[in-house]
């Protein structure tokens, strides 16, 4: 009998040790809203550590400190590496539902503008985010999100500010 109980135990066990591993932990995205409106490509990679938890990298191409325009003269030649961890408060499996994000994120280049010396736009950012996500089929995702940092460079504080911010609409598959 006490054979029978362990068998069964390890039998229920492995199940669902092999349910929790066919979850999909892994999502590539892509905000769509700021590759349409400015131009900046954000592609993001997000792995999932269990039901609630995820850890980010981003690679933003093109960032724009708070959506400054290209207009005129000026030309920001930056891009930006961005990781995070993402917690959501969802009661389903899948990480679907509100989720905060802090993150720290560095950006390398600089702004030009016609006239002016260059600025230097390489700087840390701390931050904080917060979004919503919905999940279909453990397969798609798509959902806005908003975040704000602040960056520790004194020269970027003097020609822009100290407080960022970056919004955004995700698209994205998981595998």
């Amino acid at each position: 009998m006490k054979k029978t109980i362990l068998i069964l135990l390890l039998v229920a066990s492995s199940t669902f040790g092999f349910a929790q591993m066919a979850q999909k932990q892994n999502e590539i995205k892509l905000n769509i809203a700021n590759t349409i409106a400015i131009a900046s490509v954000e592609f993001g990679y997000e792995r999932f550590i269990d039901d609630h938890q995820s850890i980010e990298g981003s690679v933003l191409i093109n960032d724009r400190i708070n959506y400054h325009s290209e207009s005129g003269s000026r030309k920001f030649d930056t891009n930006s590496f961005k990781i995070g961890y993402n917690y959501y408060f969802g009661e389903d499996y899948a990480a679907s539902g509100l989720y905060v994000n802090p993150f720290f994120k560095y950006r390398s280049g600089e702004f030009k503008e016609d006239g002016v010396d260059p600025v230097d736009m390489n700087t840390i950012i701390i931050g904080l985010g917060s979004g919503y996500k919905w999940n279909f089929n453990d397969t798609f995702v798509l959902g806005p999100f908003i975040n704000v940092g602040r960056n520790f460079s004194e020269e970027v504080r003097d020609r822009f500010s100290a407080v960022e911010f970056n919004a955004g609409f995700n698209i994205g598959y998981r595998f």
